[in-house]
């Protein structure tokens, strides 16, 4: 009897839960869904509007943690798809370095302020796509991966993710002068923020910000992140690589100039 009121008592609670929150909360978690799924599908910049997205309508600690487990389940998928793409000697840099990164946000997040790291993060996407644009017309040869570069900016881009899932920007800043084939571009980028992303569950627990409620609310959008998710594969696959990357950049910048005034103006 007293099982039966528990489990009666913990379903009244998750009902209850589920109604709590409001229209637009499901709207905006559908179309963050969806940002997360084309993401891993090959868009990775796109994957950086989602926590602003769902930050509309709760805080925005809140919003990455509630994202997380869509991630970790697309990345799987996205492991998938691109496992035979990547770039082992960029990865052998980025991965260690993530990490790295990741660890240093999750032992300063109660002292590093969100809208600092924000900041930053825009102000240094905006900064390359200028310099990508004053540089437009110039052929410029691909540039190796090198140790120095590509551990900073893993570590980079391991801290921002852990803050606020925006690794994307460092992670791009480091590997588009390398002119990779856009296929082996794309899988180096999911298999490393599949690796960071997977770290960041113990983390998340550590701090409290995953719980089962939480969990049970994010299942209502997994199918959504899915197809989103493979619709980004055939996407990839159709796009010109010239094309691609011009889509990237210009992406970089939109999301990059949303950081900038969200820095600014919390």
């Amino acid at each position: 009897m007293c099982s039966a009121n528990g489990n009666g008592i913990l379903e009244a609670s998750i009902i209850a839960y589920f109604q709590s929150m409001s229209p637009e909360f499901w709207v905006a978690a559908l179309v963050a869904g969806s940002c997360v799924g084309l993401s891993k599908g090959g868009f990775p910049i796109i994957g950086m509007l989602a926590v602003p997205i769902l930050s509309l309508t709760v805080p925005p600690v809140r919003a990455a943690a509630l994202l997380l487990p869509l991630y970790n389940v697309t990345d799987v998928f996205g492991v998938i798809a691109y496992r035979r793409e990547f770039d082992k000697r960029n990865l052998a840099i980025l991965i260690p370095a993530g990490l790295a990164g990741m660890l240093v946000g999750w032992a300063t997040s109660a002292y590093v302020p969100e809208r600092f790291v924000t900041l930053l993060i825009g102000v240094i996407g905006i900064s390359f796509c200028l310099n990508a644009y004053l540089r437009r017309n110039q052929e410029r040869a691909a540039v190796p991966a090198a140790l120095g570069r590509g551990l900073f900016w893993g570590t980079v881009a391991g801290f921002t993710s852990f803050v606020s899932h925006s690794g994307a920007p460092p992670y791009q800043i480091y590997v588009l002068p390398q002119k990779l084939e856009k296929l082996v571009f794309v899988g180096t980028s999911t298999l490393l923020f599949a690796v960071i992303n997977a770290a960041k569950v113990p983390a998340y627990f550590s701090l409290g910000q995953i719980t089962f409620l939480n969990l049970k609310l994010m299942l209502m959008i997994f199918p959504v992140a899915i197809a989103a998710t493979f619709a980004g594969f055939w996407l990839v696959k159709v796009l010109p690589q010239r094309l691609f990357y011009q889509f990237v950049v210009v992406a970089l910048l939109i999301i990059s100039i949303k950081l900038v005034f969200d820095g600014l103006h919390g």
